[in-house]
């Protein structure tokens, strides 16, 4: 065990810790369908399982045109640590700490595990009938692999009685009416949905509410799957702009964290990993570390363990700004 780390087993008190947002697990595995198991299907599979992961990290659908990708892009194996065929998908395994170093040496943000849980309220009509898709349903599979396969922390209501009687149309499209009965749910964000089967083709109709932030759209497929892909890719985009804020170059940080014990320890260690974060020194109950990111996304990360920060940021004392590169300091307390 490292010095720090036992120094801070022997700081922190072992308290529980209610988590805000939800860990997201699966974050580095992505399933691409495949026609056959033959070179040439599975060069090309692995080429979109890569660029599926990385617009999952970054929340940004154009990311595959950043030209300061495009050496990793022509080379996907360098980032797998194992692949596999499980009937007509190939299952990869990126590797973490790579795919995190690409991504910090290209200086892009990156969104962690530590995700906002997002409730979904879904209601598909076809055929002259509408049901509210609940979490013990079969039409709640294609949900869930659309939320995993985009990087969602998926919640389904129960679909109870009271549930549907305010699931309407009219609600679902505009997701007006639905505060009373989310609250038993505790999710960061919400997404409506009303889907509908028009000919042969579907269309949907999404409201998300997240932070205080509103955002709608639409979106069409071929089937109800592709539009659930389609929904979730939207709402992933949207997500990503609350709570990592604005596609900017990140720098070099130092962040302060008062009131820490052995558990919240624990919690911020995950939240901080996609930061490459470093465990500077212990002070009583203040953690210091140091890490590259933007402070758009540390506050936004911080905010869903329940963080509140402690004054404004500003350069680092210490510092020559002419010799060193720019720092700067912020400082949060549970």
């Amino acid at each position: 065990m490292r010095p720090i780390a036992r120094l801070l087993l022997l700081c922190l008190s072992l308290l529980s810790l209610p988590a805000l947002a939800e860990q997201l697990s699966g974050l580095y595995q992505v399933r691409e369908p495949v026609a056959s198991q033959q070179p040439a299907a599975r060069d090309q599979a692995l080429q979109r399982a890569l660029d599926t992961l990385l617009v999952r990290l970054t929340g940004d659908p154009e990311i595959v045109q950043n030209p300061a990708l495009a050496a990793v892009r022509q080379d996907p194996q360098q980032l797998i640590l194992k692949y596999g065929y499980e009937g007509q998908a190939l299952v990869v395994d990126f590797d973490p700490a790579s795919t995190q170093s690409q991504l910090r040496q290209a200086g892009l943000p990156l969104w962690g595990a530590n995700r906002p849980s997002l409730l979904v309220w879904w209601l598909n009509e076809a055929g002259g009938t509408a049901q509210l898709v609940g979490d013990g349903q079969d039409s709640a599979q294609p949900l869930r692999d659309a939320a995993q396969y985009r990087g969602l922390p998926l919640r389904l209501p129960m679909a109870d009685l009271d549930e549907q009687l305010v699931a309407t149309p009219e609600n679902l499209a505009s997701g007006a009416g639905l505060e009373g009965v989310s609250g038993r749910y505790g999710a960061n964000a919400m997404l409506s949905v009303r889907a509908r089967q028009e000919g042969d083709k579907w269309l949907a109709q999404w409201h998300l509410s997240a932070d205080g932030g509103q955002s709608q759209g639409t979106a069409e497929a071929a089937d109800s799957t592709t539009l659930a892909d389609a929904v979730m890719l939207a709402a992933s985009e949207r997500l990503a702009e609350r709570f990592m804020g604005k596609q900017e170059a990140t720098e070099r940080l130092t962040l302060q964290v008062g009131g820490a014990n052995l558990a919240r320890y624990a919690e911020l260690e995950r939240t901080l990993e996609p930061f490459g974060a470093r465990l500077r020194r212990v002070e009583g109950d203040r953690l210091v570390y140091q890490l590259e990111s933007t402070v758009a996304q540390v506050r936004s990360q911080l905010a869903l363990i329940g963080l509140r920060e402690e004054g404004a940021a500003g350069t680092a004392s210490g510092q020559a700004p002419m010799v060193q590169p720019r720092e700067t300091t912020l400082s949060f307390r549970w």
